[in-house]
């Protein structure tokens, strides 16, 4: 099996609630995906296939080439079936491979009983054919098989990311209970912001939204940040079509733009931060940052999109000082944000309703394990009022 030529099922896993997102991504990118689920897309292609999906896609987390589906009972017939796969063709049998998995089967108590199995079938394989035994352990930084197991039906694919692709490489300083990257950017997409007018975080933290943007609005793909992906660990890759993907990623990027970027913090370390995780990002040159309170953002009279990712009360804060805060955001959206379209991230509705105004759209989504909303307020100029909630 030629991996880098034969076409085969490509599984492209993301977050909860983040698949609808991640299929316009893929088919923006001219792939005709062939099934939409919970977690993510399915298509049809080839490991060079997934090279530019890897550098490309914003919302994904992993991309799986399918190696081979098969029946196992229990861990011996799963051995069995993998022991015969030629992995000598596949993985440097001088180098070094990990094993992740997703496993439901009434013989394994826990998926690193799995695991071993997956990774005794590939080393004993490598040291019949070739004599040697390759090395195995947790990083994944270089090639990683993924194992699939539900019930009696088993699928083993080649990762073809590695380390995930939901963090994108440039935020070297997190700052407190940071939103992670492939959520920030679904999120901005969830929005319609047309990536041609303001932009504008209050609350910013660490800056993930305000960095998003402006990789969005200057077409900056991910791959420009991340020099190793599980795909370049394949025996037969051809580092030239790496590289070739690479350079067509920086030829579209965009240096400048006309518009507004706009992410403020009252904390000045938050703001310190935020810039020089723009700076990683090469991108600083195009966010204004201001060490205030959000009551005080600038706000350009050329419309565009407000967007507030505040504390839930869940980690972080007191949820009596929330309420107050959260109802200061409506008042200051309602005053000072006419002709916007408002947005407020957050995982407690009890906290939302102290906004006072009537959300067009409540989006779903999950920060971790947190069931959230992304809100959407159209916050009117002239005379039109905006409805209030009880």
């Amino acid at each position: 099996m030629n991996v880098f030529q034969d076409k085969s099922k490509i599984i492209i896993t993301c977050n909860k609630r983040l698949s609808g997102y991640l299929q316009q991504e893929v088919e923006a990118l001219g792939y005709k995906v062939t099934r939409t689920f919970q977690t993510g897309v399915e298509l049809l292609g080839t490991i060079n296939d997934c090279i530019p999906l890897n550098l490309n896609l914003r919302c994904a987390s992993q991309i799986l080439y399918l190696l081979h589906s098969f029946e196992a009972a229990d861990p011996q017939r799963l051995y069995n079936e993998l022991v015969q796969l030629e992995w000598e063709k596949l993985i440097d049998f001088s180098g070094y491979f990990s094993i992740t998995s997703n496993v439901n089967n009434e013989h394994i108590l826990t998926p690193l009983y799995a695991n071993v199995k997956v990774k005794d079938a590939i080393v004993d394989r490598i040291k019949a054919q070739k004599g040697l035994r390759p090395n195995s352990g947790p990083e994944l930084n270089k090639a990683v098989v993924h194992l699939y197991w539900q019930d009696d039906k088993a699928d083993i694919f080649v990762d073809t990311s590695g380390e995930t692709l939901a963090k994108h490489s440039y935020r070297k300083i997190p700052g407190k209970a940071p939103m992670l990257e492939a959520l920030a950017t679904s999120t901005i997409m969830a929005t319609g912001w047309d990536r041609q007018s303001t932009f504008i975080n209050p609350m910013c933290g660490s800056g993930t939204l305000a960095i998003e943007a402006a990789l969005l609005a200057t077409d900056k793909h991910p791959g420009l940040f991340r020099m190793n992906y599980g795909f370049m660990h394949v025996m037969g890759y051809d580092e030239q079509v790496f590289f070739a993907e690479r350079r067509k990623l920086k030829d579209k990027a965009k240096k400048v733009t006309n518009f507004k970027i706009i992410a403020t913090d009252i904390s000045a370390d938050a703001v310190d931060i935020a810039r020089k995780n723009a700076n990683t990002a090469g991108v600083e040159h195009l966010i204004d940052f201001d060490v205030c309170d959000f009551a005080d953002t600038v706000v350009p009279e050329e419309k565009g999109v407000i967007m507030f990712n505040p504390e839930y009360g869940e980690r972080l804060g007191v949820h009596t000082k929330l309420e107050g805060t959260y109802a200061r955001i409506g008042d200051f959206m309602k005053q000072q944000c006419k002709g916007y379209r408002g947005y407020v991230f957050t995982g407690n509705p009890d906290l939302a309703k102290r906004i006072g105004l009537a959300a067009t759209r409540r989006i779903e989504f999950y920060n971790g394990k947190l069931d959230c909303r992304l809100l959407e307020y159209t916050i009117y100029e002239g005379s039109k009022r905006e409805p209030k909630t009880e």
